[in-house]
């Protein structure tokens, strides 16, 4: 019985490990999306966007991806509602920003209209960041 007591243990403190990992991964690559995403939009003002801006933006939108995938498996259902929502809103905002370089936006898409969709991500990303915390115990 004190074997079976100390693996529960263990395998909680594993598992609390993995999300603690998981969330500092999560909560880092959908902050840098969200930095590449408003890096990009100033390169589109400034200049034109030359291949190592796309690379850069597509790296940053790849690594999220990745972590956004591993949080799916993890994650428990308040985290993963919290982190949808950063996910979808990053990916509307990345659509957006293609669709205005491309010179193809939708009606009443622009740079501003991009800008202040990527500026809305930040309060996405403190009430990921919130949920992830209350699930590992932070305070």
């Amino acid at each position: 019985m004190e074997i079976e007591l100390v693996r529960d243990h263990e395998e909680v403190r594993e598992n609390r490990s993995l999300r603690r990992t998981c969330y500092v991964e999560l909560n880092r690559d959908s902050r840098q999306f969200t930095t590449a995403l408003n890096r990009h939009l100033h390169v589109m003002r400034e200049r034109g966007v030359e291949d190592s801006d796309s690379d850069a933006l597509e790296e940053a939108k790849n690594a999220h991806r990745d972590r956004y995938s591993e949080a799916q498996m993890i994650a428990p259902e308040e985290v993963l509602v919290r982190a949808s929502v950063v996910n979808q809103a990053l990916s509307k905002v990345y659509g957006q920003v293609k669709r205005v370089e491309r010179g193809a936006p939708e009606p009443d898409e622009t740079l501003e209209t991009a800008a202040q969709a990527q500026y809305e991500v930040w309060e996405l990303l403190r009430a990921m960041r919130t949920a992830m915390r209350h699930d590992l115990g932070v305070t």
